[in-house]
């Protein structure tokens, strides 16, 4: 084989693994590529499902005995004062007793069949109503109303909203670990709030004394 020859196949077979390793590289690259996009498909598939799923999972729905109609009272009764009150200490009594209900519901007044259950299954059997307490602090935790209604002048819709006016219960839905009421946490799962009663938390009690008085207080204010 002559010198030129030799050169030319030389040439040739350079050129040629020259192309092989640039197609593999690019297939290589290739393949780099379609990896980083499926992780990311798979982070954000994976990231939207933890978003819409976790709280549901988080949070058992339990219903109330049966559906009670704030509006109506409110309406009938003149505020939430009328059957929610102070004890001597300052503190909320919360739900009313049943001997509260009594005044009015001794027997059935209206049609509706939430009253009927209420008087057959709690009155006649002077049962307390088992409620579930959508705003229920730990046994640790004190709170005076009093304070805060009667001395700062607060509107119950700043904490509660407008439960006032509403005609239904919602669910309760209940941490399956720590026993919470959600409305405690609030419903965002990253904790952002837009109105003042998304969720009462230590730091939103907090927020609020700073900004009304200058100071958060103290930690045995409301640690007992």
């Amino acid at each position: 084989m002559s010198e030129l020859e030799e050169k030319t196949e030389n040439g040739s077979t350079d050129s040629l693994e020259m192309g092989v390793s640039e197609e593999q590289k690019a297939e290589g690259d290739s393949g780099i590529g379609a990896g980083v996009l499926f992780f990311i498909a798979a982070f954000a598939v994976c990231f939207l499902s933890g978003w819409l799923l976790f709280p549901n999972l988080l949070y058992s729905k339990k219903e109330q005995p049966f559906n009670f109609n704030h509006a109506l009272h409110v309406e009938e009764m003149g505020g939430c004062d009328s059957c929610h009150y102070f004890r001597e200490d300052g503190s909320f009594a919360g739900v009313p007793k049943l001997a509260q209900c009594v005044d009015c519901h001794a027997e059935v007044m209206g049609d509706t069949e939430d009253e009927a259950v209420f008087v057959a299954e709690y009155v006649e059997k002077e049962k307390e109503v088992p409620w579930l307490i959508y705003s229920e602090q730990p046994d640790c935790v004190f709170f005076s109303h009093s304070a805060h209604v009667v001395g700062a002048q607060m509107d119950c819709v700043s904490c509660h909203g407008h439960i006032g006016e509403s005609t239904t219960m919602k669910p309760y839905e209940e941490n399956r670990i720590t026993g919470y009421s959600r409305d405690i946490w609030g419903k965002n799962i990253w904790g952002f709030k837009k109105n003042s009663w998304d969720r009462m938390k230590m730091d939103d009690c907090a927020e609020c004394h700073e900004k009304e008085t200058g100071s958060k207080g103290a930690c045995f204010q409301c640690h007992k």
